[in-house]
């Protein structure tokens, strides 16, 4: 009869689900940190990134470079905590500094072989200085560092036996039961393929898709906050989104490293004034907070701000030729100034997590931007975030062993209706953008941060009732992105403190009419 089957026939059944001992979403400097570590402890590792190029990661923006105790960890640990505004905890600051220098010695001297830029001949390293840095310590190679760490980094992983890497893939949800995190679901299948894991480590980048304009790459929609919230997973100081100073002021806007000012450039207004001094003891290497509002103070009161690098001690194109190339293609004459503008860059807040990663819910970890290890506070020190991806990696990955993945009964996810219109999503994160933009960027008021909240959650509904019967990656994205939106406007309407990055306008005194003039009776 059909469709009945006989000794001799193969009957068909599920394949067996994926397993792995650790699971890794994220590939930039933190996760390739965390799977290195993993591997190392003989575990079996999955690596799986919705990037297809390196350049698709945070981690290969960054410019600036690595910071380093050189010596003087309570240097670094003072600068840390002064520039977060006395708000960050001390005690992940120590894990930090401490871990440095042998972390950095490791991997990316040891392991990776990474050429950081010299003096000259001479072996000693060419240390830049960076805002609020109180002295030289930022290792560097010309003003890409990041790429120059994540590439080698990654074609290193690759030729590791017990590293696989999924490239184009991205997690839709956490499997979580009785407050355990027993994999995800990637994209792989229409209806999400589970990939079983002893532990998971998120390590998924920045949130600069909620924002107009952003130094992150595009696809920064906060994957890992959102997946990790949804899950149950606890989230502290997302209030604090920090922004760049210096972004050039074009449609595509690039980042102008810090140590451009660190060599000596100057911020002028459009009058040629230099004003920083007005605003700060340390001028242009001030607090990054408020070089930023300061830059938009005069941006507002003059019309414009420009990076003049006139004052370099070597030209430009000389000490920068990365950046002197940039400017060239976007058709900017250095030699005139370099036209700025403040630009969302880093979010100091995420998914809560202690001094190895570990997160609220068992065998979950988080690690880099997506993670609040408690070392930036209210805003980030210069040139910290690849130095806590790096050290926060190693802890996790290594403290993630050990355990045996589970296979679990698994809902898999709906995902009958057709397809939505390919501009849904722009429409969708136009409105996102624009809120965020306008009432949570560098000045907030009351009023804004609670509109914003209002259009959020309706913004949300709307996305919701979506996704339940579609699971496109763009869809998904929107999604988080959302989740992270009402995450940062809640965090900072439970905020009345103005600090760091979460700076708070006056209200506005209500105008008092003189008392009028009495006529005759």
């Amino acid at each position: 009869m059909a469709g009945e089957s006989t000794p001799n026939q193969p009957t068909s059944k599920e394949p067996e689900p994926r397993t792995v001992d650790v699971l890794v979403v994220g590939s930039g400097i933190a996760g390739c940190a965390a799977a290195l570590a993993a591997a190392r402890e003989g575990e079996e590792i999955l690596l799986v990134t919705k990037a297809s190029e390196p350049e698709d990661a945070s981690s290969d923006w960054a410019q600036g470079g690595i910071a380093t105790t050189r010596g003087d960890p309570e240097s670094l640990k003072t600068d840390i905590i002064e520039a977060s505004a006395d708000t960050a905890d001390p005690a992940a600051v120590d894990v930090l500094v401490d871990n440095a220098a042998p972390a950095i010695r490791d991997v990316l001297l040891d392991t990776l072989g990474i050429d950081f830029d010299t003096l000259g001949q001479e072996a000693e390293y060419d240390f830049a200085r960076e805002a609020a840095h109180s002295e030289d310590r930022i290792l560097h190679v010309d003003a890409s560092t990041g790429q120059h760490i994540l590439r080698p980094f990654l074609s290193y992983l690759s030729e590791v036996d017990n590293v696989t890497i999924l490239e184009d893939t991205t997690a839709l949800e956490l499997i979580r039961h009785e407050g355990r995190v027993h994999g995800a679901l990637l994209d792989t299948e229409p209806d999400g393929e589970p990939v079983f894991a002893g532990a998971t480590i998120l390590a998924t980048g920045g949130i600069g898709d909620c924002f107009e304009q952003s130094t992150n790459p595009p696809g920064s929609t906060g994957d890992g906050i959102g997946m990790a919230f949804l899950a149950g997973a606890d989230v502290e100081d997302m209030e604090y989104v920090q922004f760049h100073p210096t972004a050039a002021a074009v449609d595509d806007p690039f980042l102008l490293s810090e140590a451009v000012r660190g060599e000596g450039g100057v911020l002028r207004n459009a009058e040629g004034e230099r004003f920083m001094p007005d605003y700060h003891e340390d001028a242009e290497l001030a607090p990054r907070d408020v070089v930023a509002r300061a830059v938009l103070d005069e941006i507002d009161a003059t019309g414009s701000v420009h990076l003049d690098v006139s004052p370099l001690a070597e030209p430009f194109d000389e000490a920068f030729p990365n950046l002197a190339a940039t400017c060239q293609e976007h058709g900017i004459d250095w030699r005139a100034g370099i036209p700025i503008a403040p630009c969302e860059h880093f979010l100091c807040g995420g998914i809560d997590v202690d001094g190895h990663g570990r997160a609220s819910l068992d065998r979950l970890y988080a690690v880099g931007e997506c993670a609040h290890t408690g070392v930036h506070g209210a805003n980030r020190l210069a040139s910290t975030s690849l130095l806590e991806g790096l050290v926060w990696g190693l802890r996790a990955g290594e403290d993630a062993t050990g355990y045996d993945p589970e296979s679990i009964e698994v809902q898999r996810l709906q995902n009958s209706d057709p397809a939505l219109p390919e501009r849904f999503a722009g429409e969708k994160f136009h409105r996102l953008t624009t809120i965020m933009s306008g009432e949570l960027g560098l000045r907030r008021t009351t009023d804004g941060i609670a509109s914003a909240r209002g259009v959020l959650r309706r913004l949300k509904g709307e996305v919701d009732a979506y996704t339940r019967t579609r699971t496109s990656r763009g869809l998904y994205e929107l999604r988080n992105a959302t989740v992270v939106a009402i995450l940062i406007a809640t965090a900072a309407a439970e905020n009345d403190e103005s600090v760091g990055c979460h700076y708070l306008e006056p209200p506005q005194e209500e105008a008092t009419s003189p008392p009028a003039e009495a006529g005759p009776e």
